[in-house]
């Protein structure tokens, strides 16, 4: 897909973090930008500065996004892109003993809220834009649409205290070839990336022993992630019409380990 000014895309978590990054990628290359965040301010700044449109919504909501769509649609157009950004995370072994001797299990609600979140809301998003795509006439070589997902290296490699996160992730992985075959007919191409550790906002904030040390864990280059280099892989997959159903690892060659 050439990627310029006839061309709107929708980030979801796009006022932050990997969503910026790849929102900032588009702008730069003339794409239309509509941004999907729960970050009023920080959204709407972005938005002013890309010449795009800020929508405030909440992926678990059908209303949300059925609205933040019209809204976007009506400010740049149709999308052709969608990237999913938007997601969370949380910490909570299966099981587990107090110090005092106390066993507890992971909260189902807390579950619950990172599958709605991460891999619910994903594939909302995933099914409304898609079928916008499918109003659209066909380019030149038949694509009407491209969908990138965010999953994580979690989804294959888990750690301690994980579960809900890595199978919300895992499950994001896991629909992407299927929902690729179920949009080839209609020229829509869709594709994941999980990225490993990112200097985002949330990794940023940790102490820099921490970040030294998860910098000290990658195999190469030893360092965090740069957004700006999941965003170029995020273009890659616009931009290359051969690249479908496929789950890319971006991490540095890191393998998680247990803890």
């Amino acid at each position: 897909m050439k990627l310029d000014a006839s061309v709107a895309a929708v980030i979801t978590g796009g006022a932050s973090g990997l969503g910026e990054a790849t929102a900032r990628a588009l702008a730069a290359a003339g794409v239309k930008v509509g941004l999907f965040d729960l970050n009023e301010e920080k959204g709407e700044a972005l938005a002013r500065e890309l010449g795009g449109v800020f929508c405030k919504v909440n992926v678990t909501s059908d209303a949300d996004v059925d609205a933040g769509f019209a809204k976007s649609r009506a400010a740049i157009g149709q999308e052709r892109i969608l990237v999913n950004c938007a997601g969370i995370g949380n910490a909570i072994k299966t099981a587990s003993r107090s110090k005092e001797g106390e066993i507890k299990h992971f909260p189902l609600d807390a579950f619950d809220k990172i599958i709605q979140i991460n891999l619910v809301g994903t594939f909302r998003c995933i099914a409304k834009s898609a079928a916008g795509m499918l109003t659209l006439a066909p380019l030149e070589d038949g694509e009407r649409g491209v969908i990138i997902n965010t999953g994580s290296v979690a989804a294959q490699d888990g750690q301690i205290g994980q579960a809900a996160y890595s199978a919300s992730k895992a499950g994001v992985a896991g629909m992407t070839l299927t929902i690729a075959r179920d949009l080839s007919s209609e020229g829509v191409r869709v594709n994941t990336i999980l990225p490993g550790i990112f200097a985002t906002p949330l990794m940023n904030a940790a102490p820099e022993n921490v970040k030294a040390a998860l910098s000290a864990s990658v195999p190469f280059p030893k360092r965090l992630g740069n957004p700006p280099e999941f965003a170029s892989l995020a273009l890659e997959m616009c931009r290359n019409g051969y690249f479908n159903g496929e789950v890319v690892r971006l991490d540095g060659a890191i393998r998680m380990p247990p803890r």
